[in-house]
């Protein structure tokens, strides 16, 4: 009999433990629902709430009201939320606002167009000063226009003058003026904000002016930053009485360049340099003084530059019998890049031979070519 007990006891036992671990079961799985209900219930609240309207604020009053521009058009005196940060709020700033109220719910972020974000470089340029040869004197200026005013800004308040507004590199093709200006950017850890001109030349009236206004409102934005404007003449040629409608749209785009220029907003710690082949077509009122204030040419490199890039392109080569100074006197007229190309075919020329270095046959085989086919590409054109 107690043997029959005791086995009816250790059953009972068990079947208790047992619910007691469903229980625990259900209670878990009872509040992953609830849960859910709650997420649920948000979901459906935010799906029903009437939608916002978007907004520009234009002032802020002095009672804590501001005044907006809709998007829907006319302007508006309203109120705002008690819990939005009202040092959030200043003229420009995008915000939402309630549909029947017009009340102001939220601080959006700023609109930036994705062609302008495309622009900003992020993993910043890997170019030192080092790697570009023969522009001594070239670099020299640009340290003092604008890296010096990007890192050392309280020798320009002590001395009571402003730092040059922008730098404006002309000569050939090929000889660095791209570079240079990735250089400045890697030595001053800048923002580094690179577009070419032609990207401004837009279909629709007022689509140019308005990227370059906020290319300019980026850089504003990551200060302190490098805005590098390549091939400027694509917008900045001198201005005709041309009628025909694209003509006129470039023209705008230039003025909107020319005003952003100017520094009607101060543009703080945001460096303006341009790069152009032809400095001859630029308008003149793109290179009057408080613009471009410092016009560095950049021209082919001398014997003594030509001998710097070598020395550069070479460093990483496997090289033998080698006279550089042989070369850079036989490369007469060559750019910078017609002299990598010249490093680069000697290479590959070396590689065709079945050889892992080169000596200097193949950079004379690699100079015969580059300048044979230099020779043709002028004679085709005149």
């Amino acid at each position: 009999m107690a043997e029959a007990l005791r086995y009816d006891t250790e059953v009972l036992i068990k079947k208790i433990q047992y619910l007691e671990l469903e229980k625990r079961n259900v209670e878990t799985e009872k509040y992953k629902l609830e849960r859910r209900l709650t997420e649920l219930e948000r979901e459906v609240e935010r799906l029903r709430s009437p939608p916002l309207i978007t907004a520009t604020v234009l002032d802020v009053l002095s009672d804590g009201r501001v005044v907006v521009k809709s998007s829907s058009g006319p302007d508006f005196v309203v109120s705002t939320s008690s819990f939005i940060n009202k040092d959030e709020i200043f003229p420009g700033t995008r915000v939402a606002l309630n549909q029947r109220t017009l009340a102001v719910m939220e601080v959006l972020p700023s609109s930036k167009d994705p062609l302008v974000k495309g622009m900003e470089i992020l993993n910043a340029p890997d170019v030192p000063y080092s790697m570009v040869g023969g522009l001594e004197s070239q670099i020299k200026e640009v340290k003092e226009t604008v890296e010096l005013p990007l890192k050392n800004p309280e020798l320009f308040k002590k001395i009571g003058i402003d730092p040059p507004n922008g730098v404006l590199f002309y000569g050939p093709p090929g000889c660095g003026k791209t570079l240079l200006a990735k250089a400045v950017a890697t030595e001053t850890k800048a923002t580094f904000v690179k577009v070419v001109a032609s990207e401004f030349v837009k279909k629709y009236i007022g689509e140019g002016a308005r990227l370059v206004r906020e290319v300019f409102k980026m850089g504003r934005d990551k200060a302190p930053s490098i805005i590098f404007i390549d091939e400027i003449d694509a917008i900045g040629a001198k201005r005709t009485d041309s009628s025909v409608s694209g003509d006129r749209e470039v023209q705008r785009t230039l003025m909107q360049l020319l005003s952003e220029l100017d520094g009607f907003d101060a543009r703080g710690d945001v460096k303006v340099i341009a790069a152009t082949n032809r400095v001859d077509i630029l308008d003149e009122a793109l290179l009057r003084p408080g613009r471009f204030d410092r016009k560095i040419e950049i021209p082919l490199p001398s014997y003594e530059g030509r001998l710097d890039i070598l020395r550069i392109h070479t460093s990483k080569m496997n090289i033998r019998d080698v006279s550089l100074e042989e070369i850079a006197r036989k490369t007469d007229g060559a750019s910078g890049a017609m002299l990598k190309v010249i490093c680069t075919e000697a290479g590959m020329f070396a590689i065709r031979e079945g050889k892992d270095f080169v000596t200097q046959k193949e950079f004379e085989k690699a100079i015969n070519k580059i300048f044979k086919k230099s020779k043709e590409k002028s004679n085709m054109y005149g």
